[in-house]
């Protein structure tokens, strides 16, 4: 029996799903955070802990573990000397490949074949596969890019609701409730915001997504911009050649009512979700892929 392990560690949470070669779940495992950013020996016991949960998990032995093939989607990866620097720590399998998040989430949705996905989550990021080639499109990290996603959701809302308490714009029902965290005082929102991650950031996006929902002026605004950068991701993608595209992470069903239905009609459902594009980068085979729907990320 062979055994396989995916995992998915991106800027809001880390998850591992092991099964054996038939495509049987044995075990799985959750964590928090686990992208470069956090520093490589953290990264290294955060993908170790949830590696150890779906052991844990499936029963498998010592001797059994060491021919697990591994495969881990990790955000940031692709930055200088992040992977050779992670293949360098110890893992108790018979062979690990590393890819960024994104790539897993597009081999996932696509079942191994050639296509793109858009991401829309914490940060916003194409990862596209043309023929044998493959590339991805924004990504670079917050704030320079992530367009369209909840991290940029919710510093727009951040940046409305500081000119709301200064007077310099219009007090509207998503300016109250995002200072209300703060107790409405300037110096302790300027205060979080000195320490904020992407993540904090990306925790206001359901506001937003509601008060938009609800037609607050600005929250519309914000939502309104987020979805010309997705529509102007999208007709990138298929300019650059993909054949096909769909549409992950936990903004992007709150966010694809907001795009024009000529771009919709371009998207496809995803096949399956990373965890599973993390077990075929391992090795598993296409055809023991069950259909699942993409968790939110």
């Amino acid at each position: 029996m062979a055994y396989f392990l995916g995992i998915d560690a991106g800027g809001s949470h880390c998850r591992s799903r092991l099964t054996d070669e038939r495509g049987t779940i044995l075990g799985t495992g959750e964590s928090g955070p686990a992208n470069t950013r956090i520093g490589i020996e953290r990264l290294h016991a955060v993908l170790r802990d949830v590696a150890g949960q779906a052991i844990s998990a499936s029963g498998l032995d010592e001797a059994e573990v060491a021919t697990i093939r591994a495969g881990m989607g990790i955000a940031g990866i692709s930055r200088p000397g992040m992977r050779e620097q992670l293949a360098a720590l110890p893992f108790p399998f018979a062979a690990i490949e590393f890819v960024t998040d994104a790539a897993i989430a597009n081999l996932g949705a696509h079942a191994g074949v050639e296509g793109a996905t858009l991401i829309i989550g914490t940060g916003s990021v194409a990862e596209v596969r043309v023929g044998t080639t493959s590339f991805t499109i924004g990504g670079y990290g917050f704030p320079i890019s992530d367009e369209g996603s909840g991290a940029a959701l919710g510093l727009s809302a951040m940046r409305h609701a500081l000119r709301a308490l200064d007077g310099r714009s219009e007090v509207t029902p998503l300016s109250h409730a995002v200072t209300a965290g703060f107790g409405h005082d300037t110096a302790r929102a300027v205060a979080w915001m000195d320490a904020a991650t992407p993540k904090d950031y990306a925790a206001f996006a359901p506001l937003v997504m509601d008060y938009a929902e609800n037609n607050d002026a600005i929250a519309r605004s914000i939502v309104e911009d987020a979805a010309q950068h997705i529509e102007r991701f999208i007709e990138t993608i298929f300019a650059r050649g993909a054949v096909r595209c769909a549409l992950a992470g936990g903004l992007a069903m709150r966010i694809r009512p907001w795009l024009r239905a000529r771009t919709v009609a371009r998207l496809v459902d995803a096949v399956s979700d990373p965890l599973d594009g993390a077990l075929l980068l391992a090795g598993l085979p296409a055809t023991a892929l069950p259909t699942r729907k993409p968790d939110a990320d």
